[in-house]
């Protein structure tokens, strides 16, 4: 019991092979909170909440708030949203499913005969879903908060009044991002006297502030029938009052196919996550409408392996990981979507004798270049069901995505794992009139191809690359991370877990050390393009591995040596009880503890 209490300390502080590894930052240590998010602001926004009495529940809600002004490219008001948490008190892990839901207008049909097959993406509300966070902000303050709107809200309210100094990367987003220029509404927000943004600019959205200010005069009118009510009151605002209202209306006038129905009838959803275990770690992912649960196929393929001895990032190790997740990438396209629509097999899809079966096809000398999805249904006890490929195989393309994260461990062990989205930078790029923000784009993740796992539907989530993460051992939460990057997410993730867990690495280095990516499968955006054989890999990965990973046949793409971030991370060790965060110098991300 000591041997393995001790290995596992020295797992969770990096005390092993890589303790002597160098990072650029420091890891971020304390024993009553810790915070890491995208942006230095909403980090420290989260952590005055904590420091003026408030939970990681409350802290979560103001600090995705200013996320929405400081890293507005990545998700805001208008985001969907998925979340893992640990309730400290009933000691569960509980996920939010905050995704958004096609109109009721939205057909395939539609599609086909008024945009030609295709959902666009970019200048246009209709690859829009519903909005989600701010449901998500009222289910964390009613089940699990202790503050009000009004106080939660308020840091996100003054920086959207008084300004806030754009970073290097939010001038240059608001420059660089054409399709903000599109509409008035937008140019009104975004470029008052066609000015050019430098960073150190002073930002403001005062309509923004208007519609924060709403929900909480909401909250404030109905004080008098208890907090619930109250907050309550707050949320129906938005979804069923005057700003739903508004948010239909405009898109009525400006080509969208949302109707005041659409906000009316929306709810997110409190749901079962789903996990696997894997060398003594319960990994856990949202279940419905998330890629997260591929992570957990890719894992249980991988524990069959001594990934320790093949050494980290060797040939032998980026093969075998990459070659997992194309199996597991393959099984997320096929069987992925929204549980209220489609039945997904996950008693097969996550057990360990399906994930022998998988391992077998991996050829440890060769790459693969097929797409190859499993039968789990047969470890199920249910029907095989046929389900149509949605993909085209193309060439050299970029990678998509545009999300943020945020996570927050408090004094009482509460946990958030909260990752918001708009999917494309500044989403749709449409700003909804006089309310200060835009649409997440997430619609074009929909297949247009009639029963397809994650075909559009009416009301549908489609199913997102939004996945948080969560991981308990021996009953207890020992991790939580997450990361932007489309269909990256679980990829990067997935990275950071095995370098903690196999390599001994602490959550800086696990979070800093070179990765490699790929798209040797159905990319989530429209239209769901395949690259066989890809494989990215970061300049600072050795040229002996290049070599071998090419004569495996790979298609190798180099990216610079610090360009496929973004990370934040913490851990949490069970024995002495130290926090430690950590977050990703690719980008702006920021940590805090006390």
């Amino acid at each position: 019991m000591l041997k393995r209490a001790m290995l596992l300390v020295s797992v969770l502080l990096g005390v092993g092979l890589m303790n002597a590894q160098q990072t650029m930052r420091p890891v971020i240590r304390g024993r009553r909170y810790a915070v890491a998010s995208m942006k230095p602001e909403a980090t420290q926004v989260a952590e005055r909440i904590l420091r003026a009495g408030g939970n990681a529940f409350d802290a979560a809600v103001a600090g995705q708030a200013v996320l929405g002004l400081v890293d507005a490219p990545n998700n805001g008001v208008g985001s969907d949203a998925v979340i893992l948490l640990w309730d400290a008190r009933a000691r569960q892990v509980i996920s939010i499913n905050a995704e958004g839901t096609a109109p009721r207008l939205a057909t395939i049909e539609w599609y086909r005969a008024n945009q030609g097959g295709k959902i666009p993406v970019d200048d246009t509300l209709l690859s829009g879903t519903v909005p989600g966070v701010v449901d998500a902000w009222y289910l964390l303050l009613d089940r699990w908060g202790t503050m009000s709107f009004a106080q939660t809200l308020a840091p996100a309210i003054e920086m959207a009044e008084q300004g806030f100094p754009l970073s290097n990367r939010l001038a240059a987003s608001l420059n660089n991002t054409r399709k903000l220029r599109k509409y008035p509404s937008s140019v009104k927000l975004y470029f008052p006297d066609d000015r050019r943004w430098q960073p150190g600019d002073i930002f403001r959205n005062p309509d923004l502030a208007r519609t924060l200010r709403r929900l909480v005069e909401a909250e404030q009118q109905n004080l008098g029938k208890g907090r619930h009510e109250a907050l309550r009151a707050a949320r129906d605002r938005f979804y069923k009052g005057d700003i739903a209202r508004e948010m239909a209306r405009f898109s009525e006038h400006n080509g969208g196919l949302f109707r005041y129905e659409d906000f009316a009838s929306y709810s997110a959803k409190i749901e079962e996550p789903v996990w696997t275990d894997y060398r003594g770690y319960r990994v856990y992912k949202n279940a419905s409408a998330s890629q997260g649960p591929a992570e957990l196929f890719a894992l249980n393929i991988l524990e069959g392996y001594d990934l320790k001895a093949m050494g980290h990032n060797s040939a032998e190790y980026i093969h075998t990981a990459v070659e997992a997740v194309k199996l597991a990438m393959a099984d997320r396209d096929k069987y992925l979507g929204d549980m209220d629509r489609i039945q997904i097999p996950y008693q097969g899809l996550l057990s360990k004798q399906y994930a022998r079966e998988r391992r077998k096809l991996i050829d440890p000398d060769r790459a693969s270049l097929e797409y190859r999805p499993g039968e789990p249904e047969r470890f199920a006890g249910l029907e095989l069901l046929p389900r149509p490929a949605d993909y085209t195989v193309a060439g050299p393309g970029e990678h998509e995505g545009d999300t943020s994260y945020l996570v927050i461990v408090d004094k009482d062990g509460n946990v958030v794992s909260f990752t918001p989205s708009l999917h494309t930078s500044f989403g749709t790029g449409v700003v909804m009139g006089d309310l200060g923000f835009s649409f997440n784009c997430r619609g074009d993740y929909f297949s247009l191809v009639a029963g397809h796992a994650n075909a559009l539907e009416p009301g549908k989530r489609p199913r997102s690359t939004l996945q948080s993460t969560l991981v308990l051992r021996d009953g207890k939460p020992v991790m939580a991370m997450g990361s932007p990057g489309g269909d990256d997410q679980c990829l990067r993730t997935m990275q950071t877990f095995l370098n903690m867990v196999e390599f001994g690495m602490n959550v800086q280095q696990a979070i800093e050390a070179p990765r490699w990516t790929t798209r040797s499968f159905p990319s989530s955006p429209f239209p769901h393009r395949m690259y066989p054989g890809d494989l990215g890999l970061e300049e600072r990965i050795a040229e002996p591995v290049r070599r071998a990973l090419e004569q495996k046949g790979h298609k190798l793409r180099m990216y610079g040596p610090w360009s496929l971030g973004s990370n934040a991370a913490i851990v949490v060790d069970p024995l002495s009880g130290v926090i430690s965060a950590g977050t990703d110098p690719r980008c702006d991300a920021y940590a805090l503890a006390w």
